[in-house]
């Protein structure tokens, strides 16, 4: 029943649920920052190529996505603004801020003046920053969905156990035996095992169906 597994590779991180967008004017210059989730890269381009087209008449659409719970992925453009003021800087803001699988475009409409290489590095990263703080997101933990397998007898049992370790039943059937299947956090896992086997007297059969990261 039990595995190895790499700490490193079951951290938490967190996930875009809703975008958002913020503004922010620097000089005359405006910055308009739109955030949203992406499954992959292809949606990610989608989402930078429909951002240009909105925004067919602003100067710059420069952007950064960051996808893979251990940021695998990752891309920026400064769209034609001095080498590693814009989309590099948005890049490091999503990076830091640790949510995975989102996408970020910051257009510009250039007001005239010059804002030089820090001046663009602040209105980007700035901007950015808050929209990031008007998006909703949900942190995923990594656990172990599994079925279990019993008789009515030890059903009560079972059911006390996964209330008191908060464990929500995620499917459940009742015919001859009852199975049902849960989601444990990897931490819980191998405790959760066994206390459910000496709650039975071992009648649970317990079956590990996956690793998985889930929303918590």
């Amino acid at each position: 029943m039990e595995k190895d597994v790499n700490s490193q590779e079951c951290e938490d991180y967190r996930v875009l649920i809703k975008g958002a967008q913020a503004e922010l004017v620097e000089k005359k210059s405006r910055f308009i920052a739109t955030v949203r989730p992406v499954a992959d890269e292809d949606e990610a381009a989608a989402f930078i190529e429909e951002m240009k087209k909105k925004y067919y008449d602003a100067r710059h659409n420069c952007s950064a996505y960051v996808i893979g719970e251990k940021a695998q992925l990752t891309r920026s453009s400064d769209d034609g603004e001095p080498g590693g003021t814009a989309g590099r800087p948005m890049l490091e803001v999503l990076l830091g801020s640790g949510i995975r699988n989102i996408a970020a475009v910051v257009t510009r409409y250039f007001g005239g003046t010059l804002l030089g290489t820090g001046g663009l590095v602040r209105a980007y990263s700035g901007v950015l920053k808050e929209a990031l703080e008007n998006c909703e997101t949900a942190r995923q933990h990594f656990g172990v969905r599994l079925k279990i397998q019993t008789d009515y007898n030890a059903v009560g049992k079972i059911q006390y156990l996964l209330a008191a370790r908060n464990i929500r039943v995620e499917d459940s059937s009742y015919a001859a035996d009852v199975e049902m299947t849960v989601i444990a956090p990897i931490e819980e896992y191998d405790r959760l095992c066994k206390e459910l086997v000496e709650a039975t007297s071992a009648r649970a059969k317990l079956e590990e169906l996956e690793r998985l990261y889930y929303f918590i």
